[in-house]
């Protein structure tokens, strides 16, 4: 079983605060609800972790499929939420980590990734025209490092150690590259 794992407990500084409540025009939902209903569409066994106290994202997280998890640590970091998330999710044999301010990310690339991981890759990542994007999967393997998490790198140090051996996947998909970090990034719906 390769488990769903959203992050979604970020203070979004740079946004202005409540990120992923913004109305998401012509998705039917918030940049968070809509990042989760397409994590839980691929894989519906998924985990959201959000902030302490953030009641609102909670419910509608969950009401979206998600089991949901409140990080009393996230004040530490996008590594400390992933490695308390990957420990409530810790049966799963992987776990493909979503980011909750990514809401295009069609479910066909999160499946093309869970799918390599459980085809044995410790780790893997769609590539759109060359780049790398997201979500990222990660195979058992890769269960003590994603628990050692601390901080605010998230996963890069261990995408960064695999190096050469990252499972590229190829998707026409331009939704794996692009987030949401301010206001203006709303614009223009699905890529």
């Amino acid at each position: 079983m390769i488990a769903g794992i959203l992050l979604a407990a970020g203070r979004a500084s740079r946004f202005g605060g409540a990120k992923l409540a913004a109305p998401l025009a012509g998705e039917g939902g918030s940049v968070g609800v809509v990042a989760c209903r397409n994590l839980v569409a691929a894989l519906p066994y998924s985990v959201a972790v959000v902030r302490p106290g953030d009641a609102g994202l909670a419910a509608a997280l969950q009401r979206a499929g998600a089991q949901v998890i409140a990080c009393p640590d996230a004040d530490r970091g996008m590594g400390t939420s992933l490695a308390f998330a990957v420990a409530a999710a810790r049966a799963a044999d992987g776990w493909v980590v979503a980011l909750a301010d990514m809401p295009w990310v069609g479910p066909s690339t999160t499946r093309a990734v869970a799918a390599a991981v459980a085809a044995g890759a410790a780790v893997a990542a769609p590539f759109h025209r060359g780049a790398r994007g997201h979500p990222v999967g990660f195979g058992r393997v890769c269960l003590p490092a994603l628990l050692a998490l601390a901080g605010d790198e998230g996963a890069r140090g261990i995408v960064a150690a695999w190096g050469g051996r990252v499972r590229r996947i190829d998707v026409d998909d331009p939704g794996c590259l692009r987030d949401v970090d301010r206001p203006a990034d709303l614009e223009g719906g699905r890529a």
